[in-house]
This record gives C-alpha cells, structure tokens and sequence, in this order.
C-alpha cells in the first residue's frame, strides 16, 4: 500500500535490559556451543527480573516524551508481543495504556508472533488515515523469553532471543522518518510450521517444556516435504518486499538501510543477504548481533538505532522486513526526513532506564 497521506515516525523508545555476552553463557554451562556456532551472535539483552510489560512502559515513555506526545494526542495504542506478558488472562495494552497517557482511546494486543510490530504499522497508518482529527498512534512492543517455558538458545536454534521492549509514536503532525509504503502478507498454508503435529491441549505446555520450535518444524517437513516451505516462504518474502518497494516507486539497490529480523547471520545469509543482494554493511547486523532477536521489535529496535545514532540522514531511506509464524510478512519503506533532536553521533544506542 502506498501511503498517501503524510504519516511519519515522531518518537521512539527502547527498553533493553542487561546483557549477557554469548561466550559467558557457554561458559556457565547455559548455552551449547552448537546452538550458536553459526549465528555470530554476540550477546543477548536479558531481564533479571523485570517482566515484558515494565519493559514496555519504559519504552512507550520514552518514544512519548521524545514526540512529545500526550494523552490528549494519542488516539490508538497497539502493543505487540509473543509470549507471557507478566499477568495470565489480562490486557497488556490497557496497563501500557494506564501506566502511560491515562486516556480513553483503544487499546489493543496483537499477538501475530514476530511480525507483529509490522502489523501495528499497517493497522495504526490505516486507523490515523481515516479520521480527519486523529493525529498520533503509540505502538509498543515486548517479550521476556525465559524458562521454563521458552529456553532463549534451544526452542529456536539459530536465533538467540533476547529480552526487551521498543516503542514508537506514528503520527500526522510531522516527524523524523516519513513513512512511503506499508504491504503485510500472509500464507497460512505454512500455520502448521510452528504448530507441528500436536494435538490441541487445555493449558499451556501441556505437550512439552520449554516450547520446541525445531520439533513442530521437523513434524511440519515430514509431512509436506522442506522443499514445500521453502519454495512458500521465499515467494512470499519476495513478493512483499518488492511490492513494498514498488509502491514507494524503488529498487533495491536505491535503498540506503535495511532493517532485517535479529536472526543469527547464517539464517540472515541465507533468506536475505544472498537472496537479495543485500550487503550487511547496509543492514543494521553489526548492532543487532549484540541484542538478539526481540520478537516482535526488531524493526522498531533497529529503526530507533539508526535514528539515535546519528548513522541515518535526512533524505536516505530505510526498508523495514518482517516475518513471523503463522507465517505472515511484512515491509514498509520510510524517508528520513530530519535528524530527531535527541539524536547523538555514535555507534551504540543509549541505555534505557
């Protein structure tokens, strides 16, 4: 979709926690060393104790001071995530919500796994586009992945996760990053990769602990062939990321940044940095090998980077990619359109709180 209308990013925030260098994990014993080999994943943001709700607050009132913003101004709030929020049975966005601007616009979850933050852009730009008098959006992310029911270095070998939360305030009164293109796309012939062969249970992890992703993979292949999956996953990214790219009148090579999922470098080598040219020069890896995958925030993670720091300027682009189970894509492109006033020359983004 093409964005007609003037919407821009106007704030951003991020929550990461401490941070756990991978050759510290395998020393302790926590981490196999086959299970990050190939990633060249260097550390991970991990919360000691903090849940991914805190963590989303702090975030949210960062990006929210940054714009600017009041409660007055937001007229949506979308919090993305993908596992335990912190409370069982309870609205996170309502406490995002009442920890934050205290008014009355909705509030809303989306749980579409990692490409949820994509997903609240393209529902947010549509929300704010079709009310004359709706100005700004705050949309948040977080997760804390820790066991016992997710295990950061085995449920999905190849992807170290991390523990943390991102914010970002989408708004019609002007910003830093103009957004160009928003396309979302989804093939649930590929559901079933992450839900393997498992009948369905009354509670959570009825089946198994901590929650095995490589397991309902390997259910998935044996019955529909890998070849099936492949071949689906990689039309479909292509398609989402050329029409995105298409509907901000672009190539490929004619963007300056890459936002790409915190993936370990082979998984990135291979869906991406081969697939489609792409030099990690241009890409935000040498930060996000440091962090880790954030489920649904790595576009709103790495976008915030190239912004604090400075290594973005006015009038280059960026092309944000997304993916997540179920399995649905994501892209959208936006123009730096000025250097956000907080912005600071450097090569790593500040510590939050």
């Amino acid at each position: 979709m093409r964005v007609e209308k003037d919407v821009f990013v106007r704030g951003n925030g991020v929550r990461l926690p401490s941070t756990l260098r991978v050759a510290d994990a395998i020393a302790s014993g926590e981490c196999q060393p086959r299970l990050v080999r190939r990633t060249e994943v260097e550390s991970v943001a991990v919360s000691l104790g903090e849940s991914a709700a805190e963590m989303a607050v702090a975030a949210a009132r960062i990006a929210l001071e940054r714009a600017g913003s009041t409660g007055a101004d937001i007229d949506l709030i979308l919090h993305a995530d993908t596992y335990h929020q912190g409370q069982d049975l309870w609205p996170v966005a309502s406490y995002v919500q009442r920890e934050t601007v205290r008014n009355t616009c909705s509030a809303i979850e989306i749980r579409q796994m990692s490409c949820g933050g994509m997903a609240a852009i393209d529902l947010a730009t549509s929300y704010l586009c079709a009310g004359p008098h709706r100005t700004d959006a705050l949309l948040t992310t977080a997760d804390r992945f820790c066991e016992p029911g997710i295990n950061r270095w085995s449920t999905d070998p190849g992807t170290p996760y991390a523990d943390g939360a991102t914010a970002i305030v989408l708004s019609r009164r002007g910003g830093y990053a103009r957004l160009m293109s928003i396309v979302m796309y989804a093939d649930s012939e590929l559901e079933q990769v992450h839900r393997g062969d498992e009948p369905f249970s009354p509670a959570p992890f009825t089946h198994r602990m901590p929650v095995d992703f490589e397991a309902a993979k390997q259910a998935f292949t044996r019955q529909f062939g890998l070849s099936f999956a492949i071949n689906r996953v990689n039309g479909s990214q292509r398609f989402t990321i050329k029409q995105a790219l298409a509907d901000a009148d672009m190539e490929m090579h004619e963007v300056d940044w890459i936002v790409l999922p915190h993936f370990g470098y082979r998984r990135l080598e291979s869906m991406y940095f081969r697939e489609f040219g792409i030099d990690p020069a241009k890409t935000t890896w040498d930060w996000s090998r440091t962090v880790g995958h954030l489920g649904a925030g790595d576009q709103f993670a790495s976008l915030g980077y190239l912004a604090d720091t400075g290594r973005a300027r006015p009038g280059q682009t960026c092309l944000l990619v997304g993916i997540g189970a179920g399995y649905t894509w994501g892209a959208a492109v936006l123009q730096f359109t000025d250097a956000p006033r907080w912005a600071t020359a450097g090569s790593g983004l500040p510590a939050a709180g």
